[in-house]
């Protein structure tokens, strides 16, 4: 029996490494598998204290004066316009007023067509985000509870206009409402990332990094390249650096050296392929650059806790 073109083609020449042009910051984010799920528009009869349980990452913009968001020891206030992006997944909660106690979300507290707009009661927008939690949680962990965008601070025109196009999609759903509120969700996600890259608050690490004119082309290499036996002398030839400073800077910045970064990311590679191809565990590990299946295999093991094809098999389980 003959096989198919279909069958006999190999996954990974049809699945490319990434995109041609792909900057760091793309190609993190594509790698965390993110997405922009549902929107949901809440408008509980204040006064309220509504809790949001850990593991959602949410994004919520209010439509109206007097929110407050509480993570931690944090009390955040939020006014019509403003955005709160929580990208690690930490639980949090909103409150207007003074009630008598925190209490979970409910279905009452929906509010999602138009025709139900009452001028007096809260409201606000909240979006979920789809990852893949075992490449996102290291990576996100840079990133502080809660990033908070001001509506009304200079160069922020981007969020009014991306409120109303998700509440346009929300409260009068038309063909492709999904896609297109998936699609500003992923816009809004990168635009706080930006934002706070550029803040005061911002950490070292892989976020502002990846927007550094010098490190971010050595991490868009490693990305878009990860079998690519790198040295550290090439990596610092591509940040204009000579190797010991770039070797000294990057250490700084990751808290781990070159190569160690460049093992992590062929190793999160080789989760993507096992996890989106049925293309054998041998042939990834040399599509990630490692030449010896037992040393990919015990490097694999040491990242995920399990050899690869244990750990792809259990994806399924």
């Amino acid at each position: 029996m003959t096989d198919s073109p279909g069958k006999l083609a190999d996954p990974l020449a049809l699945m490319p490494a990434s995109p041609t042009g792909s900057d760091a910051l793309s190609e993190i984010l594509r790698t965390v598998r993110l997405r922009g799920d549902a929107v949901t528009r809440w408008s509980p009869t204040a006064p309220f204290h509504v809790t949001i349980p850990a593991a959602a990452r949410v994004l919520h913009v209010a439509e109206t004066d007097g929110l407050t968001l509480h993570i931690g020891d944090q009390t955040l206030s939020m006014d019509a316009g403003d955005m709160a992006l929580l990208a690690r997944g930490d639980a949090h909660s909103i409150s207007q007023g003074v009630p008598a106690g925190p209490r979970t979300l409910s279905g009452s507290d929906r509010n999602s067509g138009a025709e139900q707009e009452d001028s007096g009661s809260p409201r606000w927008l909240s979006g979920i985000f789809a990852v893949d939690s075992a490449v996102a949680d290291p990576l996100l962990s840079v990133l502080p509870p809660a990033i908070m965008i001001r509506a009304d601070a200079p160069g922020h025109e981007w969020l009014p206009l991306s409120l109303q196009l998700l509440l346009a999609e929300t409260t009068e759903p038309r063909p492709g409402a999904r896609v297109m509120i998936s699609r500003i969700l992923d816009l809004l996600f990168i635009h706080a990332l930006r934002e706070w890259s550029r803040s005061a608050d911002a950490t070292p690490g892989w976020l502002t990094a990846a927007m550094d004119p010098q490190l971010g082309p050595v991490l868009t290499a490693v990305h878009n390249d990860p079998e690519h036996p790198w040295s550290v002398t090439e990596l610092a030839d591509l940040a204009r650096h000579s190797r010991s400073t770039f070797a000294e800077r990057f250490t700084r910045l990751f808290g781990q050296s070159p190569a160690a970064y460049v093992t992590e990311r062929r190793l999160d590679r080789a989760a993507d392929l096992l996890r989106s191809t049925t293309t054998s565990v041998s042939r990834i590990g040399q599509a990630v650059g490692y030449t010896s299946d037992s040393a990919f295999s015990r490097a694999f093991q040491r990242r995920y806790g399990e050899p690869p094809l244990r750990w792809r098999n259990g994806l399924s389980s």
